[in-house]
Protein backbone atom coordinates (compact mmCIF):
# COMPACT_ATOMS: atom_id res chain seq x y z
CA UNK A 1 0.00 0.00 0.00
CA UNK A 2 1.32 3.67 -0.96
CA UNK A 3 1.70 5.89 1.55
CA UNK A 4 2.17 10.20 1.59
CA UNK A 5 5.06 11.85 1.87
CA UNK A 6 4.44 12.46 5.42
CA UNK A 7 4.05 8.93 6.67
CA UNK A 8 7.49 7.84 8.63
CA UNK A 9 7.46 3.78 9.00
CA UNK A 10 8.37 2.40 12.36
CA UNK A 11 11.07 -0.12 13.16
CA UNK A 12 8.84 -2.74 12.61
CA UNK A 13 7.24 -2.06 9.79
CA UNK A 14 10.75 -1.22 8.08
CA UNK A 15 11.89 -4.77 9.13
CA UNK A 16 8.58 -6.18 7.34
CA UNK A 17 9.30 -4.46 4.40
CA UNK A 18 12.22 -7.19 3.65
CA UNK A 19 11.55 -8.91 0.66
CA UNK A 20 8.91 -6.57 -0.44
CA UNK A 21 8.10 -4.84 -3.98
CA UNK A 22 7.56 -1.34 -5.12
CA UNK A 23 5.26 -0.89 -8.27
CA UNK A 24 7.25 0.04 -11.65
CA UNK A 25 6.00 3.67 -12.77
CA UNK A 26 6.30 2.52 -16.31
CA UNK A 27 4.60 3.28 -19.70
CA UNK A 28 5.44 2.83 -23.13
CA UNK A 29 7.23 5.52 -25.20
CA UNK A 30 8.70 7.02 -22.22
CA UNK A 31 11.97 9.82 -22.85
CA UNK A 32 13.72 8.37 -19.95
CA UNK A 33 12.98 4.97 -17.54
CA UNK A 34 15.40 5.50 -14.48
CA UNK A 35 16.47 2.05 -12.90
CA UNK A 36 17.55 2.12 -9.49
CA UNK A 37 19.51 -0.77 -8.03
CA UNK A 38 16.58 -2.21 -5.75
CA UNK A 39 14.24 -0.92 -3.64
CA UNK A 40 15.43 0.17 0.00
CA UNK A 41 12.99 -0.95 3.56
CA UNK A 42 11.65 2.56 3.26
CA UNK A 43 10.26 2.15 -0.19
CA UNK A 44 9.05 -1.22 0.67
CA UNK A 45 7.39 -0.18 3.67
CA UNK A 46 5.75 3.45 1.79
CA UNK A 47 5.35 2.01 -1.35
CA UNK A 48 7.19 4.60 -3.24
CA UNK A 49 11.01 4.24 -4.96
CA UNK A 50 13.84 6.38 -3.49
CA UNK A 51 11.73 7.02 -0.32
CA UNK A 52 13.98 7.16 2.18
CA UNK A 53 14.90 10.36 3.33
CA UNK A 54 18.29 11.44 2.69
CA UNK A 55 18.07 9.49 -0.91
CA UNK A 56 18.88 12.36 -3.42
CA UNK A 57 17.00 11.22 -6.46
CA UNK A 58 14.10 13.62 -6.25
CA UNK A 59 16.33 16.95 -5.73
CA UNK A 60 18.92 16.03 -8.52
CA UNK A 61 16.09 15.42 -10.47
CA UNK A 62 14.93 18.76 -9.97
CA UNK A 63 17.92 20.36 -9.47
CA UNK A 64 18.78 18.73 -13.28
CA UNK A 65 15.46 20.64 -14.89
CA UNK A 66 13.76 17.23 -15.51
CA UNK A 67 11.29 18.61 -13.17
CA UNK A 68 10.19 21.63 -13.16
CA UNK A 69 9.52 21.65 -8.94
CA UNK A 70 10.81 19.02 -6.41
CA UNK A 71 8.49 16.38 -6.51
CA UNK A 72 7.93 13.74 -3.35
CA UNK A 73 8.04 9.92 -3.60
CA UNK A 74 4.16 9.67 -3.60
CA UNK A 75 4.06 12.11 -6.32
CA UNK A 76 5.85 9.66 -8.26
CA UNK A 77 3.09 8.86 -10.66
CA UNK A 78 3.37 12.36 -12.35
CA UNK A 79 6.77 11.52 -13.82
CA UNK A 80 4.64 9.99 -16.35
CA UNK A 81 3.28 13.28 -17.57
CA UNK A 82 6.86 14.15 -17.81
CA UNK A 83 7.79 11.29 -19.82
CA UNK A 84 9.47 9.45 -17.43
CA UNK A 85 9.47 6.54 -15.63
CA UNK A 86 11.12 4.43 -12.56
CA UNK A 87 12.27 0.92 -12.11
CA UNK A 88 14.94 -1.34 -10.54
CA UNK A 89 16.78 -3.75 -11.57
CA UNK A 90 16.48 -5.98 -8.71
CA UNK A 91 12.65 -5.86 -7.52
CA UNK A 92 12.72 -6.83 -4.08
CA UNK A 93 13.84 -4.43 -1.40
CA UNK A 94 16.89 -4.72 1.02
CA UNK A 95 18.40 -2.84 3.88
CA UNK A 96 21.15 -2.22 1.37
CA UNK A 97 21.89 -3.06 -2.16
CA UNK A 98 25.02 -4.91 -1.08
CA UNK A 99 22.51 -7.97 0.32
CA UNK A 100 22.12 -8.46 -3.34
CA UNK A 101 23.53 -11.93 -4.91
CA UNK A 102 25.56 -11.43 -8.50
CA UNK A 103 23.29 -13.80 -9.83
CA UNK A 104 19.77 -11.40 -8.73
CA UNK A 105 21.54 -8.81 -10.35
CA UNK A 106 22.16 -11.25 -13.44
CA UNK A 107 19.03 -11.88 -13.59
CA UNK A 108 17.75 -8.44 -13.10
CA UNK A 109 19.56 -7.51 -16.07
CA UNK A 110 17.74 -9.42 -18.20
CA UNK A 111 14.23 -8.95 -17.17
CA UNK A 112 14.77 -5.18 -16.69
CA UNK A 113 16.30 -6.14 -20.45
CA UNK A 114 12.92 -7.74 -21.30
CA UNK A 115 11.50 -4.40 -19.67
CA UNK A 116 13.14 -2.23 -21.94
CA UNK A 117 12.26 -3.73 -25.44
CA UNK A 118 8.64 -4.32 -24.53
CA UNK A 119 7.77 -0.21 -23.25
CA UNK A 120 10.91 1.36 -25.36
CA UNK A 121 11.83 4.34 -23.83
CA UNK A 122 14.24 6.34 -25.60
CA UNK A 123 17.02 6.57 -22.52
CA UNK A 124 17.21 3.68 -20.02
CA UNK A 125 19.20 5.67 -17.14
CA UNK A 126 20.74 3.09 -14.60
CA UNK A 127 21.57 4.60 -11.00
CA UNK A 128 24.30 2.33 -10.02
CA UNK A 129 27.69 1.32 -11.79
CA UNK A 130 28.27 -1.32 -9.85
CA UNK A 131 24.95 -2.67 -10.61
CA UNK A 132 25.12 -2.25 -14.22
CA UNK A 133 28.84 -3.62 -14.74
CA UNK A 134 27.43 -7.00 -12.79
CA UNK A 135 23.50 -7.15 -14.47
CA UNK A 136 24.98 -6.50 -17.69
CA UNK A 137 28.55 -8.30 -17.84
CA UNK A 138 30.57 -4.72 -18.50
CA UNK A 139 33.49 -4.71 -15.51
CA UNK A 140 34.87 -1.73 -17.51
CA UNK A 141 31.73 0.39 -17.96
CA UNK A 142 32.20 4.15 -16.88
CA UNK A 143 29.90 7.10 -15.82
CA UNK A 144 27.78 8.33 -18.80
CA UNK A 145 26.04 7.25 -22.33
CA UNK A 146 26.77 3.50 -23.02
CA UNK A 147 28.17 2.46 -26.53
CA UNK A 148 25.26 -0.54 -26.35
CA UNK A 149 21.80 0.01 -26.18
CA UNK A 150 19.25 -2.33 -25.26
CA UNK A 151 17.16 -2.44 -28.73
CA UNK A 152 16.38 0.65 -29.72
CA UNK A 153 16.91 2.42 -26.34
CA UNK A 154 20.27 4.65 -25.49
CA UNK A 155 21.46 2.95 -22.29
CA UNK A 156 22.90 5.66 -19.64
CA UNK A 157 24.62 5.12 -16.44
CA UNK A 158 24.70 7.17 -14.17
CA UNK A 159 25.31 7.61 -9.87
CA UNK A 160 23.53 6.08 -7.40
CA UNK A 161 21.47 9.14 -5.64
CA UNK A 162 21.35 6.84 -2.17
CA UNK A 163 22.85 8.96 1.11
CA UNK A 164 25.21 6.05 0.97
CA UNK A 165 26.91 7.20 -1.82
CA UNK A 166 29.43 9.21 -0.98
CA UNK A 167 31.58 9.80 -3.98
CA UNK A 168 28.82 12.40 -5.58
CA UNK A 169 27.59 15.07 -3.98
CA UNK A 170 24.13 16.68 -4.68
CA UNK A 171 25.64 19.26 -6.88
CA UNK A 172 27.42 16.29 -8.65
CA UNK A 173 24.60 13.80 -9.21
CA UNK A 174 22.42 17.14 -10.53
CA UNK A 175 25.30 17.73 -13.13
CA UNK A 176 25.38 14.46 -14.63
CA UNK A 177 21.40 14.27 -15.02
CA UNK A 178 21.68 17.77 -16.48
CA UNK A 179 24.59 15.89 -18.96
CA UNK A 180 21.39 13.50 -19.77
CA UNK A 181 19.08 15.97 -19.91
CA UNK A 182 20.89 17.90 -22.41
CA UNK A 183 22.02 15.21 -24.47
CA UNK A 184 17.68 14.53 -24.83
CA UNK A 185 17.63 18.30 -26.18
Amino acid sequence: MARSAAYRPSPAELAAAEGATVPDVLAADLRVLFCGINPGLWSGATGHHFARPGNRFWPALFRSGFTPRLFRPDEEAELLELGLGITNVVPRTTAKAAELTAQELRDGGCNLSDRVRKYRPQVLAVLGLGAYRTAFARPRTTVGRQPDPLGETEVWVLPNPSGLNAHYTLDALAAELRTLRTALE
